[in-house]
């Protein structure tokens, strides 16, 4: 077992209890701290994290009429029920302090993502926040690179979208004996295939704008999540790969 994977091994086991890869506060929905829908979101975010290991997975809401909110919360389709019940505690306990005042907000990590909002967003396609991450380094060969990644994300994409797979696809691709790419790509649960299809398409369109040529890139949208790297980050750990991790920066747009 070499040091880098001994040190990826280190990072996914600590990654749920890592720092968020990012939130959204909608500062037009401001409500009080003791007002009715702050109580139902407390209420709502109780009922996810103690209902989010039975399927990974979890769309409800708390509340009637005017004070209603609606929530859902979702793991990435790899992970444990262990750690996808760690991620979804720290994303419900994070968001109340990212977001105190606000009835509509929103919260990535890597293991999971956790919303919630006054209007009944379950069931409808959402890409009008996003968050980018690319590594700072360029690929030696961005024609041949492109291509491989272009068809291992055609690849997955589809497989996301086939109902026994429930939105996620994942997979690698040998780049050479010592290099391998890898993929992974997941659309919530809620949104029907078409609409699924429809917001990979959208995110795997931003890597020329954001990730081009990159040795990794993340593009993070509140229905659908398009990862790759040049180092295995999803389960099975894959223990074959000698490619760095290397820094990646962020970019988010409204």
């Amino acid at each position: 077992m070499n040091l880098l994977y001994l040190l990826l091994i280190s990072l996914f086991l600590s990654s749920c209890r890592a720092d968020p890869l990012g939130n959204f506060c909608n500062e037009n929905t401001n409500i009080s701290s003791g007002s009715r829908i702050s109580v139902n979101i407390g209420r709502l975010l109780a009922e996810v994290v103690s209902k989010i290991t039975l399927t990974g997975y979890v769309a409800t809401s708390s509340g009637k009429e005017s004070d209603r909110v609606y929530g859902l919360a979702q793991c990435r389709g790899d992970v444990s029920s262990k750690d996808c019940s760690s991620c979804i505690q720290d994303a419900a306990k994070q968001i109340r302090q990212r977001c105190p005042n606000q009835a509509d907000a929103r919260i990535w990590y890597d293991y999971c993502f956790l919303r919630y909002s006054q209007d009944d967003f379950v069931g409808q396609v959402d890409t009008s926040f996003g968050i980018f991450y690319f590594n700072v380094e360029n690929v030696s060969d961005p024609q041949s690179f492109n291509k491989e990644l272009g068809d291992l994300m055609d690849n997955i994409r589809s497989e996301a979208v086939m109902p026994k797979n429930e939105g996620l696809g994942k997979g690698k691709s040998e780049l050479s004996p010592f290099v391998t790419l890898y993929a992974l790509v997941q659309c919530t649960r809620d949104v029907p295939q078409i609409d699924c299809a429809q917001c990979l398409a959208i995110a795997v369109g931003n890597f020329p704008n954001f990730c081009n040529n990159r040795k990794g890139c993340r593009v993070l949208y509140s229905s659908c999540y398009v990862r790759y790297e040049l180092y295995p980050f999803f389960f099975p750990l894959d223990s074959n790969s000698g490619s760095s991790v290397g820094k990646t920066k962020v970019i988010v747009r409204h």
